[in-house]
């Protein structure tokens, strides 16, 4: 189709194309921006070491100030500065907190006091090993948990002054103190049937034996000792977890 047939009339030219529209309306959107915008007020305005123009928002490369601010007036930009206010607000709202937002109640859940126990010394004819039997009760522990047991250095608790001659084994339950056996600083036999640790569901009883990988002296056996719960307490809550 010529353009008289388009409906351009003689002697004002052709009607413009698309392409022509769009580069039209940026030269006019620059010229714009060069009478009303003041570049050395914009943050994301920054001229590199080789003369060229860049958009630190966008990551842009431009040849002169026109092209800069042309590609300012563009969607690209336009969209990425929604993004960084949208972000900048969020960043901002995380350290609020609601003044009328209720308080969470701490739960109080009862203790049950300190479980019983009993504590067996073994010898094996064979090895000549020395080993310790713990069997603790936790009548009334909650139900779908079980107790826990862990090994503890002397230098770990705040309750005595620490001595390396020996170490504390600590069994814990949910609901229950936490208590803690003075035995010797000896290496335990951690391999298959030496350590072991068993929980009677039905009886409410955990076992636990631990075998010595040294035999000890005789007189060594004034050596284990039951302390009180306030060994326990320099155990974290954080602990408390990892063991259960």
């Amino acid at each position: 189709m010529s353009e008289r047939e388009h409906g351009s009339k003689p002697g004002v030219g052709g009607l413009a194309t698309t392409g022509a529209e769009y580069v039209d309306r940026r030269e006019r959107l620059r010229r714009l921006a060069l009478e009303t915008v003041d570049l050395s007020k914009d943050p994301y305005f920054f001229r590199n070491h080789i003369g060229l123009y860049e958009c630190k928002l966008c990551l842009t490369l431009h040849l002169n100030e026109g092209s800069y601010l042309a590609h300012t007036q563009g969607k690209k930009h336009q969209t990425n500065l929604k993004k960084r206010a949208y972000m900048q607000a969020k960043d901002s709202n995380q350290g609020i907190v609601p003044k009328n937002k209720p308080k969470q109640k701490q739960k109080n859940i009862p203790k049950m006091g300190t479980p019983g126990y009993q504590v067996i010394k073994q010898i094996e004819p064979v090895t000549n090993q020395y080993s310790l039997l713990f069997q603790i009760e936790y009548p009334q522990i909650e139900k779908a948990t079980k107790p826990y047991y862990r090994f503890m250095s002397p230098f770990e608790q705040k309750v005595e002054t620490p001595d390396k001659k020996f170490q504390y084994l600590l069994f814990g339950a949910i609901r229950y103190e936490t208590i803690a056996f003075k035995i010797p600083n000896i290496p335990i036999d951690r391999r298959e049937g030496r350590l072991a640790s068993f929980w009677d569901s039905d009886k409410k009883m955990y076992t636990l034996q631990a075998f010595f990988l040294n035999s000890l002296p005789q007189n060594n056996d004034q050596h284990l000792e039951f302390k009180n719960e306030e060994i326990s307490n320099s155990i974290t809550n954080e602990r408390k977890r990892k063991l259960d």
